[in-house]
């Protein structure tokens, strides 16, 4: 048991480390203003038009068989739950005061369901990482539209209550992710030429190295001129790094997923126990609110990510031994 735990504890732990260093230096090169706030705009606008809709598309194209998976709607569905089910939890524990922490609630339920857990997943199953990308994207399928509403209106809540429109929801991943969705479900995919495909996925295959340097600049522009308030932030680290993936991996270890299916198992206890949304910061440079408190406790949830990622998916291959 303790090879086991000291085994998977650390291949995480050097996959998640491998992912800092690149933050790390992302983050030192936007200190030094080495590299600027308009190129880490650039290349998120890219990664976000481009790299990621070329990635959603190739590898959902290429891997999505809804024959072999019958169940996938239970994926994106789970996208959704697992936001709410981490938002409902830290909404309990700040009841106190809920109308002044609201915009605390995002970083407890809303992970970096993407550009953190891709890399891992590309890390840690180098050859099933396609099949692990692909339960990503249907993931985020139904993460993505709560992240840019529910999300976005608690993260901004003490500047405004703007209305979530429509459009708020369409993005050009979940464009590519429904468009792929509906070519392999109505059979249209057969008709679309390889060359294509390749030729999309080769482009998609710069969104794990850009996205990592993406986060790592996002965490860069953080100020750590003040320490965060403690309570608000030992708060929020029981909700991401304790309550939440202790109740996914309760659900999971009940409903045996990892029987049939145990890279989706894994899937999902990396998912629930990811660092909190660099779209958070997305959302507040963009519309405003309190980036100086959320930012830094957010900084400190990276940190504790380094330790808390490695220590759940150990505990998980101990609990199904």
């Amino acid at each position: 048991m303790e090879a086991i735990f000291a085994e998977t504890f650390g291949a995480m732990f050097m996959a998640v480390a491998q992912i800092f260093l690149i933050i790390l230096l992302a983050g030192f090169l936007v200190k030094r203003s080495i590299i600027k706030q308009e190129h880490v705009t650039g290349l998120s606008q890219t990664t976000v038009m481009v790299f990621l809709p070329a990635m959603v598309f190739s590898n959902t194209i290429k891997m999505f068989n809804p024959d072999v998976l019958p169940n996938w709607w239970i994926i994106p569905l789970s996208g959704t739950l697992v936001s709410l089910i981490g938002v409902g939890i830290a909404a309990l524990l700040f009841l106190p005061s809920l109308r002044q922490k609201r915009n605390l609630l995002p970083l407890a339920g809303f992970q970096n369901a993407g550009y953190l857990v891709l890399p891992i997943g590309k890390i840690l199953y180098p050859t099933q990482f396609d099949e692990f990308a692909l339960y990503t994207f249907l993931f985020i399928l139904g993460f993505n539209p709560v992240l840019w509403s529910l999300g976005k209106v608690l993260t901004t809540s003490d500047v405004s209550m703007a209305k979530v429109k429509f459009t708020d929801f369409i993005t050009p991943p979940v464009v590519s992710n429904l468009l792929s969705l509906a070519l392999v479900l109505t059979g249209m995919h057969v008709h679309v030429p390889m060359v294509i495909v390749d030729s999309v996925k080769l482009v998609g295959d710069a969104t794990v190295p850009v996205a990592t340097f993406v986060l790592g600049a996002a965490l860069g522009s953080i100020s750590l001129a003040s320490f965060p308030n403690l309570w608000d932030t030992s708060r929020i680290l029981l909700v991401k790094y304790g309550l939440l993936p202790a109740t996914i991996v309760g659900i999971l270890f009940y409903t045996r997923t990892y029987v049939d299916q145990p890279l989706l198992a894994d899937f999902y206890v990396i998912e629930a126990s990811a660092a909190p949304a660099t779209a958070i910061i997305l959302q507040l440079r963009a519309y405003g609110g309190d980036i100086q408190r959320i930012g830094s406790i957010m900084f400190i949830t990276y940190i504790f990510s380094l330790f808390m990622m490695p220590l759940w998916l150990s505990v998980w291959k101990l609990l199904i031994m």
